[in-house]
């Protein structure tokens, strides 16, 4: 069974919603890239010092400094059986480095699992989700900005995890139900 997975999919596919079940049935960490870099600040490594002055500067984390704390992450214990990457890589270039680190570590990828979506399904998705989590900020023009960003950057991270023999399609339409069971039958 794949244990070692990067998850993708457009914004409100339920990489986060999906990547709980996943969790549990694989027994290994889900770990957002988010997370890391907060975790990495709070707990004052010197890669999370370096990214909390660039952060507080109010610039984006580059790809290095995200490299590194996705390095210090893996490397720990409860990573060595597997993991769930969510929300890295982004770009073909965190794709190939995040490559060379796992082959440097000797913990290749299982799979890329990419939760595929009908895109005019989903914009009223993630407009119910901000409503009920009071998120102002996502209204349809923001929505349709992120799903223009995704398709540009993140979608041909497809491709690359394609011409490695290394991805697996799933339907990210239906219950959460419908979707984990697809999941848990894509990943036996």
């Amino acid at each position: 069974m794949s244990k070692r997975i990067v998850l993708l999919g457009a914004p409100g596919a339920g990489k986060g919603t999906q990547a709980v079940g996943i969790q549990e049935r694989l027994g290994v960490p889900h770990i957002s890239t988010g997370d890391m870099l907060r975790a990495a600040v709070a707990a004052g490594t010197p890669i999370g010092l370096q990214a909390k002055a660039v952060m507080e500067a109010g610039e984006l984390v580059g790809d290095e400094l995200v490299i590194g704390i996705t390095r210090e992450r893996l490397v720990q214990d409860d990573c060595k059986t597997g993991f769930i990457l969510d929300g890295f890589p982004r770009t073909r270039g965190q794709a190939e480095a995040l490559d060379a680190l796992l082959a440097d570590l000797g913990a290749p990828l299982d799979c890329c699992l990419a939760l595929t979506v009908d895109i005019e399904e989903i914009v009223p998705r993630l407009l119910k989700r901000a409503e009920i989590e009071g998120r102002a900020d996502d209204n349809e023009e923001s929505i349709r900005k992120r799903m223009r960003e995704y398709e540009e950057k993140t979608a041909p991270l497809l491709d690359h995890y394609r011409a490695h023999g290394l991805i697996i399609e799933v339907s990210g339409m239906g219950t959460i139900d419908e979707v984990a069971t697809r999941i848990g039958e894509a990943l036996a």
